[in-house]
């Protein structure tokens, strides 16, 4: 395996959080732009964050697939949360449990006032290994 997600005891359980502490890697780098909640034009489909979550994490495995490559691949995440609380993170811990279980990518998370386009509240991007 080119990724390998680790947690050392020594430091506490971030997986609660949607993510984790170590990424060990080997291989070529594949660098994915962020990713949002876009249609084919490039507009927001909807308003709701949760909704724009989803659509990102769709849109990230599409871009996976054009590379050959899948989920299993990350070892970095970097996601980006317009006016980021609690009930938010939830949202997105969630939907990283729904894709990588108990051994999530590590991921550095930032709050911000806005991002590239109106109505846009969430984006991810990400850095992939290729064997």
């Amino acid at each position: 395996m080119s990724v390998e997600i680790s947690n050392p005891a020594e430091l506490h359980d971030p997986t609660g959080f949607g993510y984790s502490h170590l990424a060990r890697v080997s291989g070529e780098l594949v660098l994915i732009a962020g990713q949002y909640d876009s249609d084919a034009d490039g507009h927001t489909t909807t308003e709701d964050f949760a909704g724009q979550v989803a659509r990102a994490f769709e849109n990230l495995g599409t871009a996976l697939r054009s590379a050959g490559l899948g989920y299993a691949d990350v070892a970095q995440l970097r996601t980006f949360i317009v006016d980021h609380d609690l009930d938010k993170l939830t949202v997105l811990g969630a939907k990283i449990a729904e894709i990588w279980g108990d051994t999530p990518p590590v991921q550095t998370l930032l709050g911000v006032a806005s991002l590239a386009l109106p109505g846009m509240l969430f984006e991810v991007d990400a850095v992939a290994v290729r064997d």
